[in-house]
């Protein structure tokens, strides 16, 4: 028995088992590195530090809990509506782009659609697989 319950279809399988050390990884980033992430942050939004905090940690948790069958598809919508709610602060830098000298114009522009398959990603890699007909009701 499969205790992962990995999806069947083995771009789905490589493509959740992918996301999980993607978010472990960019949630440990916030803590090597959070001078990146302070320097992206809006000046409207209060507590940069505790926002970038919180977003890696639960960018960490995320990419644990894909790994858990019975949260899996929740915490892909978790992950989904952070990476929306971490947006406006990549949208923030790629309009000020001397925030982040280090990282081109055309660098911070393309992170805005990446976004986007970012959440694509989360959602199709964690969404729970239709049982398929041949399986049967108690298969």
């Amino acid at each position: 028995m499969n205790a992962l319950q990995l999806p069947e279809s083995r771009a789905r399988r490589y493509a959740l088992l992918a996301l999980a050390p993607f978010f472990v990884l960019a949630g440990i980033n916030h803590f090597r590195d959070p001078a990146f992430y302070l320097a992206m942050m809006p000046p409207y939004l209060p507590a940069h530090g505790l926002l970038v905090a919180v977003s890696g940690v639960l960018e960490i948790v995320g990419g644990v809990g894909v790994l858990v069958p019975g949260l899996r598809q929740r915490v892909g919508w978790g992950l989904a509506a952070l990476l929306v709610g971490v947006f406006p602060a990549n949208l923030h830098v790629a309009l000020n782009p001397e925030l982040l000298p280090g990282l081109s114009a055309a660098t911070l522009w393309t992170r805005l659609p990446v976004q986007l398959l970012l959440i694509a990603w989360c959602l199709w890699a964690t969404r729970v697989e239709q049982m398929r007909a041949d399986q049967g009701v108690n298969a």
